[in-house]
């Protein structure tokens, strides 16, 4: 079992992407948590990232603020400052990890370089109930799928990966065909409440190949198709084209997570990630592994999307084991998770 430490006060950034957050961690319990969504995204289909750094500059002062103040904390009363350096936007990246060098040096207190996959993973820490090592983790977000055998803090096997698009780009993309604007994923969810999931058999690509990769190309695709054949589809039967669309990225997402637990003989599994949101995902986990007795994890949905809260809990289990980093420390777009493997 992971021991959360409980003689630190961490302030966290998270600028990842389009999302400027800030928490503190304190005596082992999350504070706060402050979140700013850039929603004029929406209008470009799409994350625009210019304009994204830009607004983080602007956010970046007043969030963390709001977060020292609702957690009743000053300056003074900081460990560390954890603070995301990768993967993500080279230009949000750079806005929140500038800020956390200058607080952190200001204060002459450790600086935590947080790796932003590697902090979805323990996101379930910020819950009562915590999975046991080793645990399995599927990660799915609109930039990653993946299956990872987690042993302890640093220490993982990357059994599965997305071979093309990542679940939550599929979401996106087939919500662009549909009309449904950016991004997608919840309004998917929602709709698929009211529609019929069998109403179209889509594929389930690769659910039954024997590696625990995915591939979620062919089944948007198949929905380009079926709506090119059905031109009036997306406006009389859209809830059942949507649970029908849901429905097959669910079945592979869940089938393949459950079948690496067992061959790994793990019993506990964790869903994490924007993605993990989802309803029917959470539900479909929660129902088969009580039936295949495995014991299944994920964090409230605030915490599952990206937020300043994951990279205190992450900061805080490095900073115990006497990990933190230089001030020289660079923001970096890309880090696969198998590249932090230890």
């Amino acid at each position: 079992m992971i021991a959360i430490p409980t003689d630190q006060t961490i302030l966290s950034i998270e600028t990842s992407c389009d999302e400027t957050s800030a928490a503190v961690l304190s005596g082992g319990e999350l504070r706060s948590v402050v979140i700013s969504s850039q929603h004029f995204h929406d209008e470009f289909g799409g994350i625009v990232p210019e304009l994204a750094s830009r607004a983080h500059m602007r956010s970046i002062l007043p969030i963390v603020e709001e977060a020292m103040t609702k957690a009743a904390c000053k300056p003074t009363d900081i460990s560390a400052v954890a603070v995301t350096h990768a993967p993500g936007l080279m230009g949000s990246l750079l806005v929140g990890l500038n800020f956390a060098k200058g607080f952190a040096l200001s204060l002459n207190v450790p600086l935590v370089g947080v790796h932003h996959i590697e902090a979805h993973i323990f996101s379930v820490m910020l819950e009562q109930e915590h999975p046991k090592l080793p645990f399995i983790a599927l990660i799915v977000s609109g930039g990653h799928t993946l299956v990872v055998q987690v042993n302890d803090i640093g220490k993982y096997e990357v059994l599965g990966n997305t071979l093309d698009d990542a679940a939550g780009e599929a979401f996106d993309k087939v919500g662009k065909m549909l009309g449904l604007g950016y991004p997608a994923g919840p309004v998917i969810d929602k709709l698929a409440k009211n529609g019929n999931p069998d109403f179209v058999q889509f594929p389930r690509p690769m659910l039954h190949d024997p590696s625990y990769d995915f591939s979620f190309s062919g089944i948007k695709t198949s929905v380009l198709y079926y709506l090119r054949d059905h031109p009036d589809a997306a406006s009389d039967n859209l809830t059942d084209i949507a649970a029908s669309f849901q429905r097959a990225v669910v079945d592979v997402l869940v089938g393949k997570t459950l079948r690496a637990a067992s061959d790994m003989e793990i019993s506990d599994i964790i869903a994490v990630g924007g993605v993990s949101a989802n309803s029917e995902l959470r539900s479909r986990f929660a129902e088969l592994s009580t039936q295949k007795h495995f014991r299944f994890f994920s964090p409230r949905p605030l915490f599952s999307t990206d937020n300043a809260a994951m990279i205190a809990m992450l900061g805080a289990l490095k900073l115990a084991r006497g990990s933190f980093s230089p001030l020289t420390l660079r923001a970096e777009a890309r880090v696969p998770l198998a590249d932090i493997l230890s």
